[in-house]
């Protein structure tokens, strides 16, 4: 979770940015946190100190350490990392990859940054550090902080694949600036899916419970081999009035994060896919209230002029009706695959889209006034405001 601090002392704190729906309110921590009265707001730092052993992580053929052993050996490989905002002061974490100064993070930790430093130890000296890569739609950057070898202590990235329900975890990080903070728990659920920032679904997502505050964004969630499995992320809030852990908390995969990491070292990742348009998934019920012509698939709500599903002639809704409540765009096309794979929802159409890459063209499969159609479009970099 990403901290901002006003340049102000006293203002109203609040998780702000990307909210979508998902156990309540999913905050990315954007928001800006202050000390809201005169007097600073306290938080419980979990004692580094534990000593209730960690079981083995399935599959990692080794024993479990304590949090207490796991803090020792990793807490010195978590960055500090603050960036300067129009605002004010952002921080995070961040996670040392290699004795050459490499430092992963989220991307919405350092995004619109001016200046981005980094400390490596409690208290210790900020260390200038440039942006080297960036991949919104992963909320992944990686980081170049230029800081003497003696101070970088890498981690050792695990394998996320292997982790199960269940499974203790702990998360190290600087929420609310409570720099080396050590919270453990378990893996909640696996194959999650959350939002970046810029509204791409993120798959495979690990949820836990170690509690993850603003300042955490970036940081590593850790198996009990010692090995970083996850970058936390995200947090559900219990509601409105809400700024702080309720127990769910989400990380990005780090095998997510392997696959980008390369291109990152080149200066960004590749550019995902962009078809320009908004849909509506298409259920049974749907399709019955609406005599659609297809019980699965995309309702074509929008197309976004001069995108490329307008350049390739895709059609949006040309009336509307409503069903409890809710507004359906009708006589458009129905999107039902992409390169011969069925399209059974938006969530689907997303996925296929950001697998693909700027500049690939796509033979997408319409339903349109009773026929099916091939279309041939030539998907655009995507906006940075867009999610298909």
């Amino acid at each position: 979770m990403l901290q901002r601090k006003r340049s102000h002392p006293f203002g109203s704190a609040l998780l702000g940015g990307a909210v979508v729906a998902l156990f309540g309110l999913l905050a990315l921590a954007t928001g800006l946190l202050s000390t809201g009265g005169n007097s600073t707001t306290t938080r419980e730092v979990v004692s580094a100190s534990g000593t209730t052993p960690a079981a083995a992580v399935t599959g990692s053929g080794e024993s479990g350490n304590t949090v207490n052993q796991i803090y020792k050996a990793d807490a010195n490989g978590v960055a500090f990392i603050e960036s300067k905002v129009a605002e004010g002061v952002a921080s995070g974490s961040g996670v040392v990859l290699d004795d050459e100064g490499h430092v992963l993070t989220n991307n919405h930790v350092v995004e619109g940054g001016e200046e981005i430093s980094v400390s490596l130890e409690e208290g210790g000296q900020m260390y200038k550090a440039e942006v080297v890569g960036t991949e919104p739609n992963s909320d992944l950057a990686l980081l170049k902080v230029e800081a003497p070898a003696s101070q970088l202590h890498p981690l050792k990235l695990g394998n996320s694949d292997e982790m199960e329900v269940g499974d203790p975890v702990v998360a190290i990080g600087n929420p609310f600036d409570l720099k080396r903070t050590v919270t453990s728990g378990i893996v909640s659920a696996l194959q999650r899916e959350i939002q970046a920032p810029d509204g791409v679904t993120i798959d495979h997502v690990i949820q836990t419970d170690a509690a993850i505050n603003p300042g955490n964004s970036g940081g590593p969630l850790i198996n009990a081999a010692g090995e970083v499995i996850g970058i936390n992320s995200q947090i559900a809030t219990g509601g409105e009035g809400s700024e702080g852990n309720v127990g769910i908390g989400f990380a990005i995969p780090i095998n997510t994060a392997k696959e980008e990491i390369a291109q990152l070292e080149s200066g960004t990742a590749d550019e995902h896919g962009y078809l320009g348009i908004s849909g509506a998934t298409i259920t049974p019920e749907l399709a019955q209230a609406f005599n659609l012509e297809a019980e699965a698939g995309v309702l074509v709500q929008q197309v976004e002029e001069g995108g490329p599903a307008a350049a390739a002639g895709i059609q949006g809704a040309t009336t509307a009706a409503q069903v409890e409540g809710t507004e359906f765009g009708l006589g458009g096309d129905i999107i039902t695959a992409i390169d011969g794979e069925t399209i059974g929802s938006t969530e689907d159409l997303i996925k296929v889209i950001s697998d693909k890459h700027a500049g690939e063209t796509v033979e997408v499969t319409v339903l349109r006034e009773g026929q099916t159609a091939s279309v041939s479009v030539t998907l655009a970099e995507r906006p940075a405001t867009s999610a298909g």
